[in-house]
């Protein structure tokens, strides 16, 4: 079935020595592989290098045969040209980290429209600000809405945040955040994207994503740590 449709590239990986598995998150289908022949060839002037560098939203036209294997780009172009995030060394690396992110948490082929938008609406908003050491965690903490694992906020005036559970309790149970790490989480639940950026020390920034690394880890099977942890721990040390 020939679709068009918008898509986020989520990883691309090298195949032999010309070719690309390039993973997307579409807005029509979700997930998706897409098999690109030839990618490191100047022949291919459709189907550039560059578009497939992590988090680049794309305009596609495809042939989806639905059937679990790689499927064929027709055509490519640009949905977005970012004017920051592939030229700034903070948000490049912001980038690359949060869409290994979304590689090790994303694994269902099934339209979510919602979570297209929301991730479309977030990097514009990168690309156009100058002011963003707090947007990774912010966009990790609000991408569990959409995975089903958002925090339970029914009773934010307990003292105590039990990770694996996602919900805050009276008492300090096995699984809980002691007191101060929950008033920081707590903090980062209240944030948005245009909120004051230096809420949060550097100290505290590599704490809350110590907790919503575990908080992945918790409730996604299989989930593994990004590689590009550390370089991203490096930046904003």
């Amino acid at each position: 079935m020939l679709v068009k449709t918008k898509a986020i590239v989520i990883s691309s990986l090298k195949y032999q020595e010309k070719s690309l598995i390039v993973k997307c998150f579409t807005q029509s289908d979700g997930l998706k592989s897409y098999f690109v022949p030839n990618a490191f060839s100047a022949k291919k002037s459709n189907q550039k290098i560059a578009y497939f560098q992590p988090f680049t939203v794309l305009e596609i036209e495809a042939n989806h045969k639905n059937k679990g294997t790689l499927e064929h780009f027709k055509e490519i172009k640009l949905a977005h040209a970012f004017q920051t995030i592939n030229t700034d060394i903070i948000k490049s690396t912001i980038v690359i980290f949060l869409s290994e992110m979304l590689h090790h948490s994303i694994h269902e082929e099934e339209k979510n429209e919602r979570l297209f938008t929301f991730l479309e609406t977030a990097l514009l908003w990168l690309d156009t600000h100058e002011e963003t050491s707090n947007f990774h965690l912010i966009l990790l903490l609000e991408i569990t809405k959409f995975l089903g694992f958002y925090p339970d906020t029914s009773e934010m005036d307990y003292p105590f945040f039990e990770v694996k559970e996602g919900y805050f309790s009276p008492t300090l149970g096995i699984g809980c955040l002691p007191e101060n790490e929950t008033r920081l989480f707590k903090k980062l639940i209240d944030l948005k994207f245009d909120s004051p950026q230096k809420i949060f020390s550097g100290n505290e920034r590599q704490l809350l994503l110590k907790i919503l690394l575990d908080y992945y880890t918790f409730h996604l099977v299989g989930f593994k740590k990004p590689k590009s942890l550390d370089v991203l721990k490096e930046v904003f040390a």
